[in-house]
């Protein structure tokens, strides 16, 4: 199944992604929630899953696949090839750090340069949706926990990230968080350690790599983290990147006005993002 968010920014309403377009969820179900906590805390995750494909809209906007996430949870230096890209060593346990919600852009929504930051770089990662409450939660049950997958690109302000000391302000200036195109269930998902993961600029491939080179797969990472920190239906976790991104290359790469950077993931689909001004 292919959750998605469809509509004018701020007004979106839940649909399902389907061949021929979308099947809006509220012309069938007129009380069901949006795609935050009260839905998948009410059961309609299960609910909309039987639901056929006629009836479907096209050309509309996506919105991110699920609303205002309590937190978005990141995880640095996650893939082994991009920790000695960036000279760093293996991380002995994850590197937590967060995006503000208020980041969360939709897949084909512009990313808008800040005026405070430069060296705007990309990042595509593969992403987590909470579907179940869940602390000090194991490994082996981690699974039972997660809503779906999407593809993020963390989009990161590298002058901000670096010279703060810390990292949120960097990773959470207003659009630094395009999610989508969809929310996909793992019945979609043919092998989650075996994805390839893709990030263009204008046509040009910048990165690519595999989740078979995770450092810390998905139930380590929720382990982890639910550990101390209660994961909420909702809450987002974006798993890492893989080698490839601007700030490391020779002579460094990063993002200017007019670039369209698309990131893409196996069995989930693509977030096309054109880079533009501040808003």
């Amino acid at each position: 199944m292919r959750l998605v968010r469809f509509g004018e920014k701020g007004m979106e309403r839940p649909g399902l992604l389907c061949e021929q377009g979308i099947v809006d969820l509220r012309a069938i179900f007129a009380q069901i929630p949006d795609v935050g906590p009260a839905f998948f805390t009410g059961g309609w995750l299960e609910r909309v899953a039987e639901v056929g494909e006629s009836g479907s809209i096209v050309n509309v906007r996506l919105g991110p696949p699920v609303a205002a996430p309590g937190k978005i949870v990141c995880l640095g230096k996650n893939y082994a090839e991009h920790a000695k890209e960036g000279g760093f060593d293996t991380p002995s346990a994850p590197l937590l750090f967060a995006k503000a919600p208020s980041a969360l852009n939709g897949p084909q929504d512009d990313i808008c340069l800040p005026e405070t930051s430069g060296q705007v770089d990309w990042e595509v990662e593969l992403a987590v949706v909470i579907g179940r409450q869940g602390k000090k939660i194991p490994a082996s049950r981690a699974m039972d926990h997660i809503a779906g997958f999407a593809v993020m690109n963390d989009v990161s302000g590298r002058q901000a990230q670096f010279g703060d000391g810390q990292w949120f302000r960097g990773k959470s200036f207003d659009t630094f968080a395009p999610l989508g195109p969809a929310l996909v269930t793992a019945d979609e998902i043919p092998d989650l350690s075996d994805l390839t993961l893709t990030a263009s600029v204008n046509g040009r491939l910048m990165q690519t790599g595999s989740t078979r080179d995770l450092i810390f797969d998905i139930p380590a990472i929720i382990a982890y983290i639910s550990r101390d920190i209660t994961l909420m239906p909702g809450d987002v976790i974006s798993t890492g990147t893989p080698a490839g991104v601007g700030i490391f290359r020779d002579p460094p790469i990063t993002l200017a006005v007019g670039d369209v950077v698309e990131c893409r993931i196996d069995a989930i689909g693509a977030l096309v993002n054109r880079v533009t001004g501040p808003a």
